[in-house]
């Protein structure tokens, strides 16, 4: 375990020097959003589709893993909605408070930093469980917050969640390398080197980005984030280990990489979300602090468990 924290130590470190870095003035709003920007649409794409160019979609796809990872995550959601919904909270409020409870900081911090400690092992289950969050619960929560403010389910809806779908550069960039890969094409060695180069830019860009966009979270409704922060830290990776070990009987090593997923912190894009269709934001910030502050503890604690 404290092998496993030192290794993890530099990556919160970076997040820390991106806190420090904004706190005291040197990186504003906008910087921040444009560094955001950049390794969103472009070092982290690069990444994804490096990985899935080395990749055929049978070394992807595994629905056991699917199963259990779904089948956990929609187990922790709808408890954090019905604690949500005994609170008489309205449903878009569920739907973002469940959002919470479920979605990880898989793109930004989870892929560069588990892959790093645990392996290229590690690289197939997490673009599955990527995969996932963003089709599934990342649709999932766009429908339930539009549909209940307009009462039904309109094509404009769906029509939304599909551009939402098809516009989003990791997804893009996966399903690019997958068709590459697919047509067994080597990635030729200048592309490759130009790809590495800018994929290695996410992993400090990312972590740093984490850190800026921290110093302008606040931290009120405490008692709410702090029980959706349980729920992300603690409840999902359990229910992952459950769902992974017990009911589906998911390889231990693959098992290990998707409870260490289930513990990342909750992720940045849902205080987007939240933003947006004005729906708590200031809840979903003091949950990816709160969250974020404790996964020092957690997300060392889930490596060294994988390892183990």
């Amino acid at each position: 375990m404290i092998d496993v924290f030192m290794q993890t130590l530099p990556f919160f470190a970076l997040i820390g020097l991106g806190y420090g870095a904004a706190r005291v003035g040197m990186f504003g709003p906008e910087a921040v959003a444009a560094l955001t920007r950049f390794v969103f649409y472009f070092a982290l794409s690069a990444m994804l589709f490096r990985f899935s160019a080395g990749l055929s979609l049978g070394q992807i796809v595994d629905w056991t893993v699917v199963q259990a990872y779904l089948s956990a995550s929609v187990a922790v959601y709808l408890l954090a909605t019905l604690v949500a919904m005994l609170r008489r909270v309205k449903v878009a409020e569920a739907a973002i408070e469940a959002q919470c409870a479920i979605i990880g900081n898989l793109g930004f911090l989870g892929i560069p930093l588990l892959v790093l400690l645990l392996g290229e092992r590690a690289i197939g289950p997490l673009l599955l469980m990527l995969s996932v969050d963003l089709i599934v619960f990342s649709s999932l929560v766009v429908i339930l917050i539009t549909g209940s403010r307009d009462g039904r389910m309109s094509p404009a809806v769906l029509r939304t969640v599909g551009l939402g779908l098809v516009r989003n550069p990791m997804i893009l960039s996966i399903l690019a390398g997958l068709a590459w890969s697919g047509l067994g094409w080597p990635v030729p060695a200048p592309a490759d080197a130009f790809l590495a180069t800018l994929g290695s830019a996410a992993t400090p860009g990312a972590l740093f980005a984490i850190g800026a966009s921290l110093a302008g979270k606040s931290a009120e409704r405490l008692s709410v984030a702090g029980w959706l922060s349980f729920c992300k830290l603690i409840l999902h990776p359990a229910a992952v280990a459950v769902a992974a070990l017990a009911v589906f009987g998911v390889e231990r090593g693959v098992a290990g990489v998707m409870i260490a997923t289930a513990a990342l912190p909750v992720a940045g894009n849902v205080y987007i979300l939240a933003q947006h269709y004005g729906v708590a934001p200031q809840r979903v910030s003091a949950s990816i602090l709160i969250s974020t502050l404790f996964s020092v503890l957690t997300i060392p604690a889930a490596i060294a468990w994988a390892l183990g």
